[in-house]
């Protein structure tokens, strides 16, 4: 059956600008940018001997690439505290990983142009596999210094909870 539209005005496709991600039931500051949720399914073929020369094709493993966050370096340590629960240099020896705790889901959040959530995707049991606290530095550049964090995840999935909202409309003064 078809799914109709709460607000059939809308013709637009949602912005990319507009997204907030949580994690430990917190925002966290400053996200300036998110990569791609991406699946593949790898092919499995196969044939049988008394099949013409074609193959047939089925799905095999499916597997979900890493997302990368990017923001301004400041005062917050988020991306560092998490960091370094998969490897914290220095630590002792037998507390450098902490095993029970360096995973997390990740919910990501998007927005449209008046500020309603539109979508929202649960990733799950991510954990830090690269973290840059620090670019390169540069005292001829103009640029904001960005941190980053490589996360890899076991899947993600929609919220299909979170429904198309009425968006708002103004009126003319009388």
């Amino acid at each position: 059956m078809a799914q109709f539209s709460v607000n059939p005005q809308r013709f637009d496709p949602y912005k990319n600008f507009k997204f907030r991600l949580k994690w430990d039931g917190r925002y966290v500051a400053g996200v300036s940018k998110c990569s791609a949720l991406k699946r593949s399914t790898e092919v499995v073929e196969h044939r049988e001997g008394g099949d013409p020369s074609t193959s047939r094709k089925s799905p095999g493993r499916t597997k979900y690439e890493a997302v990368t966050l990017e923001r301004g370096v400041t005062h917050d340590t988020e991306f560092e505290k998490w960091a370094n629960r998969v490897w914290n240099f220095g630590s002792g020896l037998g507390l450098e990983s902490s095993l029970s705790n360096f995973r997390k889901d990740v919910l990501l959040e998007v927005y449209n142009e008046a500020g309603q959530l539109v979508l929202a995707y649960r990733i799950f049991r991510c954990w830090v596999s690269e973290y840059q606290a620090l670019p390169d530095l540069d005292a001829n550049a103009n640029a904001v210094a960005i941190q980053t964090l490589k996360l890899e995840n076991e899947g993600w999935e929609r919220d299909y909870d979170v429904v198309e909202p009425a968006e708002p409309s103004f009126t003319e003064p009388a």
